[in-house]
């Protein structure tokens, strides 16, 4: 009975090598979306593994460096567009273009993200193709980390998501990510694909106890529970974190802002009389409070249209001894033909104080292309394309990171919705903060856009060694402590606050002293191995 059913299991598996013999291409895209699905929020890691293990023994085995690339594109066309679906969301919240470009924009966005697993791929069979499965893996993942990070800077960068989020555990377990003050983002990636090769190499040499441990020691990354064993004391600055509901339609909508007011209002106003950090997210305030605007702009705003008045009635709410971090929008003026007007905006936080001050500021670096601004606009205008972000002005970048010296609030790094998720770009390392503060606007994001987001906010607490605190317009907000592990939080669609001492920061990492560098120097190691084992492969096959 047993000897029957191991002769119908082989029959199976051979029926299924016998199909993806025969369709590679549709393999290999299936192969792509398989893998995404250990991203938030389904999680499904073990799925992940499996399948760029598979995808690594088909990529192995191809003819040629053409052939190679082929593979490496389809596997990466599909993996992101899956992975990327929420952009196709935020069409829905603009009426400037009809909302089936959206379900276009992802898959042909993702036409050229997927020229990175390409290059990725051919890197590999060049240096690799003859050497075995575990060589050829380590040339790959070697390929893959030079290659997420060139993903992350070229064009303005666009490094959502890495292939290393996968093996990021739930809120409380870190997961294999624990790793990354050692190894970084883009080599947590080249690190799945190490995991995978070693896989398909047991599985495929039928090595039964070596491949049961490998399983086991990967469950036990992923699943150990860090958070029962570690207890690190708190700071001593408090925060009241507010997400005020304000949903994606009603953003840009005038006739909701005293109501949006009212609403964060009554959730900032209790415990007024103390001090403490008060944190609202991005597109927490609709008024312009900057001085200096022609009188047009602030009517449009507010009902005084005073900008005195705004941050007067602000400072009320938070508290005389209090600090306010919030989103703001600023605007860049300009004289033409004796009119003076807005020519270009700043997506901003702002320090408030308890008398109304502006006493600092930050301005968003990383700007989100075709969101805040629109690439080659004298070209792509006339043809009807638009920003998704209402407006007819282009927001402009500030100089990248910047700790903002808040006195006994501490030392804040600010980084503005998607700027959290470059990788080594999110710390001024001349002046390290003692926490990250990522105001966001998540409600155009979709389903699958927010959990995404918030754990990258996480893999940059655990490389960074620092807190990140999450202040979002619908959620997910959230206090994650700097082993990544999410302390608080408050659920996407719920108005709510968080209380309670910012989390305390650890001594630099040695990624937060090296950066990139890091990832980089792995890749280097990687590729000097993966081309010794090529090199004595060669010599044991030459003719004596």
């Amino acid at each position: 009975m047993i000897a029957g059913k191991a002769a119908n299991m082989r029959a199976i598996i051979d029926r299924w090598i016998g199909i993806v013999r025969a369709h590679p291409n549709w393999t290999t895209l299936l192969l792509g979306a398989l893998a995404a699905l250990g991203f938030p929020p389904l999680g499904w890691w073990p799925v992940t593994l499996v399948a760029v293990s598979a995808f690594i023994v088909l990529l192995s085995n191809a003819a040629n460096w053409r052939r190679a690339a082929l593979l490496g594109w389809l596997f990466g066309w599909s993996h992101l567009t899956l992975a990327n679906n929420w952009i196709a969301t935020a069409f829905t919240y603009q009426a400037e273009m009809p909302q089936f470009l959206g379900w276009l924009a992802v898959p042909l966005l993702c036409v050229y993200l997927a020229l990175y697993p390409a290059i990725a791929a051919v890197i590999a069979h060049i240096a690799a193709r003859r050497a075995g499965l575990l060589a050829f893996g380590m040339a790959l993942a070697a390929a893959w980390i030079v290659t997420e990070w060139l993903r992350s800077w070229i064009f303005t960068g666009y490094p959502w998501p890495p292939l290393g989020l996968s093996l990021l555990g739930s809120w409380g377990r870190p997961g294999l990510a624990i790793l990354l003050p050692w190894l970084g983002t883009y080599a947590l990636s080249g690190l799945v694909i190490l995991l995978a090769t070693g896989l398909a190499h047991l599985a495929l040499n039928k090595a039964r106890i070596s491949l049961a441990v490998l399983v086991a020691l990967i469950c036990a990354g992923m699943l150990f529970p860090l958070s029962s064993v570690l207890e690190r004391e708190d700071s001593t600055v408090p925060y009241a974190l507010i997400q005020p509901l304000i949903p994606q339609p009603e953003i840009n909508d005038p006739r909701k802002f005293e109501e949006q007011f009212a609403r964060i209002t009554q959730l900032t106003l209790p415990g007024r009389e103390h001090s403490r950090l008060v944190l609202w997210p991005e597109s927490g305030v609709p008024d312009y409070l900057e001085d200096g605007y022609p009188q047009r702009y602030y009517d449009r705003m507010t009902a005084a249209g005073d900008p005195e008045f705004a941050r007067n009635r602000i400072s009320s709410i938070i508290g005389s001894n209090s600090l306010l971090l919030t989103g703001v929008v600023n605007l860049d003026l300009a004289e033409k033909n004796g009119f003076i007007r807005a020519v270009s905006a700043r997506n901003s936080v702002i320090a408030l104080d308890g008398a109304g001050d502006i006493t600092q500021q930050y301005a968003k670096a990383h700007l989100v292309p075709y969101g805040e601004y629109l690439p080659m606009r004298g070209l792509l205008e006339p043809l009807g394309l638009s920003r998704l972000v209402a407006g007819s002005i282009d927001y402009l970048p500030g100089p990248g990171p910047r700790t903002l010296d808040t006195g006994s609030f501490g030392k804040v790094g600010i980084q503005i919705c998607y700027e959290i998720v470059f990788s080594g770009q999110v710390v001024d390392t001349a002046n390290r903060p003692d926490y990250l503060f990522n105001p966001s606007n998540d409600g155009w994001f979709g389903i699958w856009g927010p959990p995404q987001h918030l754990a990258q906010a996480r893999l940059r607490a655990i490389e960074e060694g620092l807190p990140v605190l999450r202040s979002t317009t619908t959620g997910i907000s959230a206090v994650i402590d700097a082993d990544g592990i999410v302390r608080q939080s408050i659920a996407s669609g719920k108005a709510d606050r968080l209380d309670g001492y910012v989390p305390s920061a650890k001594p630099p990492t040695l990624f937060a002293r090296l950066g990139n560098a890091l990832p980089l120097s792995w890749a280097a190691l990687l590729i000097l191995l993966a081309l010794g084992v090529s090199r004595l492969v060669a010599q044991r096959r030459a003719p004596s």
